[in-house]
């Protein structure tokens, strides 16, 4: 059992070095683009909202 976590841990350390971590700048521009469209869906949401509240209100 303990040469079976051992060798758990060696192999994620191994994966852990092939992994390529993104830049600083690369990094920002994934958060930017990340909020633009969370910002965009969320805007994209509360107009379906208020257009089908409103439809609503005009049925009943």
């Amino acid at each position: 059992m303990k040469d079976k976590i051992i060798n758990f841990f060696n192999d994620v350390v191994k994966e852990m070095k092939k992994v390529t971590w993104p830049t600083k700048e690369e990094l920002k521009e994934s958060t930017n683009i990340v909020i633009v469209v969370c910002l965009l869906l969320a805007a994209f949401t509360y107009a379906i909202d208020m257009t089908i509240s409103q439809i609503f209100k005009g049925i009943f």
